[in-house]
C-alpha cells in the first residue's frame, strides 16, 4: 500500500514510519497585515528572475497569465481519521495565506474534499478539471495522490501532490513533502565535509525504516563516506534493547566513526539514545546522526544521549517568520505540513508571476533556480521528487546550535 509517511506532531521536514497524517481555523487577513505578509512571495520572485522557464508544450497546460489561474487544492476534510479536518483546514489556511502574499499575481482557488480516500480524490480531481483548473494542488496521501495523477494524466495536468512518498513521484505527480534522500543526502554530505567517513546505519526493520537505511547508503556515493554496516531492530521496546548489544559490537568491529539512526523522537530514538552510551558506545567518539528531527517535541532536548548529536531542519529563521505570520492571521499554529500549501502556491505564483503561457508546464515547475517555502529554498525534480536547502543543527546544553547554515541558493547547496 502506498502511504504517506510524516510525522505526529512535528514539523514538515519529518518523516515517520506511519501510515496516517496526525493531526489541526479560517482567518481573515487584514489589509495593514498584507504588506508585511509579502515576504516570501516576493522572494519566489527573485529565485524565479534569475531563470527561464521551460518551452512551450513542456508537460502541461497553457494558461493566460494575465487572467486569474484556477488552481484546485484537494484537502482531506470529511476523513474519518483523526485530525484530517484540522489538517484540511491548514492547508487551505496557508494556501490563502500564500495567494494574499502573491500582489498582482491572480490565483482562482478551489477548495475541493477528498474524505482522504483515493477514488474520492480521483473524482474531484476530475470534477476540477472540468471547473477549469489548470493545475492540481493536493492531495496528502500517496494513494490518493497517485490515483489523482492517473485521472488528470490525459488531460495534461500536473499535480503537486502533498506526500513524501518517492514511489508515486514522476510523471504528472510531483511530491513536495520531505524526502528521506534529500535529508540523507544533507547530512552525509556534511558528515562527510567533518572527516566522518564509516557510516553505521541503525533502523527499524519495517518499510520505513529500511527506505531510510536505502536512502543514506545512496546519499554515500558521491562522497568519500561509505556504510560499513546495518543493523536492524523490530519496533518494540524488547526488539529496541535486544539490538543495543550488536551495535556495539558493530561499532567496534567495523571501526564506524558515525552512526546514522532512521528511529524517531516518537519511536526508538529516546531508548538507543540512553542505552546505547550505558553499553559503551561514546557519542563523543561515534558522531550519533539522525534521519528525523531531534528537537520536537522539546523535550527530547533533554535526553542526555542526544547531546552532541546531529540532525536536519528547514532554515530555522525562514520557518519562524511563516510560524508568526501564520499565528496573526488565523491566531494559532499551522498544522505540522500545513505549510506545504504555501509552498505550493509561492511556486506557481512565481512561475505565473513571470507573465508566460507555459508557467504550469513539468519544464516550468522544474526550473532550477528553486522558489522559496516557508522552510527556505525548494525546487521540484524532473524525476517528481524534490529538494529542499536544509541546515544541520546539533544540541547543546539542551539547546538547538545551527552548525551548518540552510543554503540561501541551490548554487553548492547542500555542502
Amino acid at each position: 500500500m502506498l502511504t504517506f509517511i510524516i510525522a505526529s506532531h512535528l514539523t514538515s521536514a519529518i518523516m515517520v514510519p506511519d501510515e496516517g497524517v496526525s493531526d489541526y481555523m479560517i482567518g481573515v487577513f487584514k489589509p495593514a497585515r498584507k504588506v508585511a505578509l509579502t515576504f516570501l512571495a516576493l522572494a519566489a520572485t527573485a529565485f524565479l528572475s534569475a531563470c527561464e522557464t521551460g518551452g512551450v508544450g513542456g508537460g502541461g497546460p497553457m494558461i493566460n497569465p494575465s487572467k486569474p489561474v484556477p488552481v484546485a487544492l484537494l484537502v482531506p476534510r470529511g476523513s474519518a481519521q483523526s485530525g484530517d479536518a484540522v489538517l484540511a483546514q491548514s492547508l487551505e489556511n496557508a494556501a490563502r495565506l500564500a495567494i494574499a502574499d502573491l500582489g498582482n499575481v491572480q490565483i482562482d482557488l478551489r477548495v475541493y474534499d477528498t474524505a482522504g480516500d483515493p477514488a474520492t480524490a480521483a473524482a474531484k480531481a476530475s470534477e476540477a478539471v472540468k471547473d477549469g483548473a489548470r493545475i492540481i494542488l493536493g492531495p496528502v496521501y500517496a494513494e490518493a495522490a497517485n490515483a489523482v495523477g492517473l485521472a488528470v494524466r490525459g488531460r495534461g495536468i500536473n499535480v503537486l501532490s502533498f506526500s513524501n512518498n518517492a514511489s508515486i513521484a514522476g510523471g504528472n505527480v510531483f511530491v513536495l513533502g520531505p524526502t528521506f534522500d534529500n535529508t540523507a543526502n544533507r547530512l552525509v554530505h556534511y558528515a562527510a565535509s567533518q572527516g566522518k567517513r564509516t557510516i553505521l546505519v541503525v533502523n527499524s526493520n519495517d518499510v520505513a525504516g529500511q527506505l531510510g537505511h536505502e536512502a543514506i547508503k545512496r546519499a554515500t556515493g558521491a562522497t568519500p563516506a561509505s556504510v560499513v554496516g546495518n543493523v536492524p531492530y523490530e519496533r518494540s521496546q524488547k526488539g529496541v534493547i535486544a539490538t543495543v548489544q550488536p551495535i556495539r559490537d558493530q561499532v567496534k568491529s567495523n571501526g564506524a566513526d558515525t552512526l546514522f539512526l532512521t528511529s524517531t523522537t516518537a519511536g526508538a530514538l529516546p531508548l538507543l539514545s540512553q542505552l546505547l552510551p550505558e553499553s559503551g558506545v561514546d557519542p563523543k567518539v561515534t558522531q550519533f546522526i539522525g534521519l528525523t528531527r531531534w528537537d520536537i517535541p522539546a523535550q527530547t532536548l533533554a535526553l542526555p544521549g542526544v547531546q552532541g548529536g546531529w540532525f536536519a531542519l528547514p532554515d530555522p529563521v525562514v520557518s519562524a517568520q511563516f510560524q508568526a505570520r501564520y499565528q496573526t492571521a488565523y491566531g494559532g499554529a499551522p498544522h505540522p505540513i500545513g505549510g506545504l500549501a504555501y509552498d505550493g502556491i509561492a511556486a506557481i505564483g512565481a512561475l505565473v508571476g513571470a507573465g508566460k503561457a507555459d508557467a504550469l508546464t513539468g519544464a516550468a515547475l522544474t526550473q532550477s533556480a528553486g522558489f522559496q517555502g516557508v522552510g527556505g529554498i525548494f525546487r521540484l525534480l524532473p524525476n517528481g521528487t524534490n529538494e529542499r536547502g536544509l541546515a544541520v543543527a546539533t544540541v547543546q546544553d539542551r539547546q538547538v546550535v545551527v552548525i551548518s547554515p540552510a543554503p540561501k541558493s541551490f548554487a553548492g547547496a547542500g555542502s
